[in-house]
């Protein structure tokens, strides 16, 4: 079986991605056999279509609720259940599979496409291109359009396998507002040594980029009918924290994990600025507090800090409950607290609780209750023995975010990397407002922290007489109270997307769809029962109206003899 064509085509028009990965495979043997096409693909990302063509005839996915594609997908399999198509196989991607027997002398083309809204991290987007033909392509090529209206502020891309040679096959043209990367090995750059048809492509194609800000109410931009507004304000003063750091010794963090975990601590102590505060507690079956009040970050304070942390040993039972409460506890009664500063939880533990209070339902009403709305609480998950489901609600109904940690050897570098993302608020109680009558399906335009260095993007359809979109936006800075107006003209904002050969379709609707049906999962996973199913019914709406393989979908791939197959969306949760 040899794969002759391999095509990557990734749109990204503002933010939003749009990734066709083509595969050409013929079968040189006179015998029936075996076709296999494989792709790894963002975990944030939601799969919208797919379909073989054997020998001219096309087999297309569709999509269905998962519960009823399920159904027809037993009574097809009854004979034998074959596995789902989709699996979880890294921390930030899952792979598609599917393999489909065929005649000899056949050829097959497979076609995946996917779509996701880049999210901005540390200053920067980051598209991710997993890279593993297993074999050297004739024709392998990966193409990537960006259009930015804003602006490109910088573009660079990085490839965990390039060689000298393979860097002669890449190539980048960049204007102000649009930017084409094209990679395309030679079958000679592809291989390992001349003698070997062994291939070099093997890993992560990776293209990182910004745009440039100017507005300082943010960025509205607008397509059939549909807008979106980016706000990253730039060089604004940063709260002070008060920062508890909760951290788990029980006996399953012995070795590695408890040594990785002092690492990071002793790093991430280091970039307290001088106006934080802070503290510790250290739980097993016991909660122990460092000190029993905040602390100022000066250079002695950190340095005795940092004598604890070399010091923690691990070992005996899990009590969060009674440590989260601690934390609390020390926030409530602290004083000589910065008048405008943020106040965080953030609690690092690998597996459940064991001893005090067991229920997760009793531990997650008994926080919310004590934290009621002040505090963010940020939960860390180490390796795969945490009930990750747990962590994450408790954090999403407290204003924060959880954050697998996976047990490898950068474990300390994933801490200290989520450390960096929170490390910095520069805008608290954000509201962005916009008028309500003319609005339908907004998406959530309310938020708690904004941190230097990520995006904060709000989606809605227009009412057709809106000739102007006025918007408000207002927040807390360190310094006051600010209120940012902008005005958009529709008419203009529509003409800047008019003839590009970027666009994909309605690319703004769509990622109004992707952002509302994220947004809705997530919130469905901190709510009450009935308003769960409320919220996932909307979610499933939308994903079945834009046809995305979400949590609450199936992509059922029928192949030839009427064979089917399931593709389904996995979660971190399982």
């Amino acid at each position: 079986i040899e794969i002759y064509s391999l095509h990557v085509d990734c749109k990204v028009t503002s933010r939003f991605a749009h990734t066709i990965i083509t595969s050409r495979i013929v079968s040189r043997s006179n015998e029936s056999q075996e076709a296999t096409f494989e792709v790894e693909l963002p975990k944030t990302a939601f799969i919208t279509n797919f379909s073989m063509s054997i020998d001219g005839e096309v087999y297309p996915g569709v999509i269905k609720e998962r519960a009823a594609a399920q159904n027809e997908y037993d009574v097809a399999a009854s004979q034998g259940q074959s596995a789902g198509l989709v699996k979880i196989t890294d921390r930030k991607l899952e792979q598609f599979h599917v393999t489909v027997s065929i005649a000899a002398a056949s050829k097959v083309t497979f076609e995946l496409t996917y779509e996701e809204l880049l999210k901005r991290q540390l200053g920067k987007y980051e598209l991710l291109i997993k890279v593993r033909p297993k074999q050297l392509v004739k024709h392998f090529q990966i193409d990537v359009h960006i259009f930015e209206p804003q602006g490109i502020r910088f573009l660079e891309t990085d490839s965990t396998f390039m060689t000298n040679e393979l860097t002669e096959a890449l190539t980048k043209v960049q204007n102000e507002t649009k930017a084409h990367i094209l990679f395309k090995p030679t079958l000679d750059q592809q291989k390992k040594n001349s003698e070997l048809d062994e291939t070099l492509l093997n890993g992560d194609f990776v293209v990182h980029y910004d745009v440039k800000r100017e507005a300082t109410a943010g960025d509205i931009q607008i397509v059939n009918g549909y807008f979106v507004h980016y706000f990253a304000p730039q060089e604004m003063p940063v709260f002070p924290k008060n920062v508890i750091f909760v951290i788990d010794r029980s006996g399953s963090m012995t070795g590695r994990k408890i040594e990785q975990t002092r690492d990071a601590l002793l790093k991430i102590l280091r970039d307290l600025r001088p106006e934080d505060h802070f503290s510790f507690i250290t739980f097993n079956n016991k909660v122990v507090e460092w000190k029993n009040s905040l602390l100022p970050a000066t250079e002695e304070n950190v340095a005795s800090a940092a004598a604890l942390v070399q010091t923690l040993t691990a070992r005996g039972g899990t009590d969060i409950s009674a440590a989260l409460l601690t934390a609390v506890g020390v926030l409530e009664k602290a004083e000589g607290l910065p008048e405008r500063s943020v106040s965080m939880i953030i609690l690092l533990t690998d597996g459940q609780p064991t001893s005090g209070e067991r229920d997760v339902e009793v531990i997650q009403e008994n926080v919310q209750k004590a934290i009621n709305g002040k505090y963010a609480l940020f939960c860390l998950g180490f390796g795969f023995d945490v009930s990750y489901k747990f962590l994450e609600k408790m954090a999403l109904s407290n204003g924060g975010i959880a954050r697998r940690i996976y047990e490898n050897a950068d474990a300390a570098l994933q801490l200290q990397g989520f450390y960096q993302e929170v490390a910095t608020p520069i805008l608290m109680q954000i509201e962005m407002q916009y008028p309500e009558n003319s609005i339908e399906g907004l998406t959530k335009n309310n938020f708690k922290l904004f941190f230097e260095g990520s995006e904060i993007i709000v989606s809605g359809k227009i009412s057709d007489e809106l000739d102007l979109l006025p918007v408000e936006i207002k927040a807390q800075s360190h310094t006051s109270n600010l209120t940012l107006k902008e005005e958009a003209n529709v008419k203009e904002k529509e003409q800047v997307f008019q003839n590009q050969r970027y666009i994909f379709g309605h690319f703004i609707e769509r990622l109004w769809a992707y952002l509302s049906i994220q947004q809705l999962l997530e919130k469905a996973i901190s709510a009450q029962e009935e308003d769960q199913k409320a919220l996932e019914a909307q979610a499933l709406d939308l994903s079945l109206r834009y046809s995305f393989v979400t949590p609450l979908t199936s992509m059922v791939v029928t192949k030839p003899q009427q064979q089917e197959e399931l593709a389904n969306k996995p979660t971190e949760t399982g």
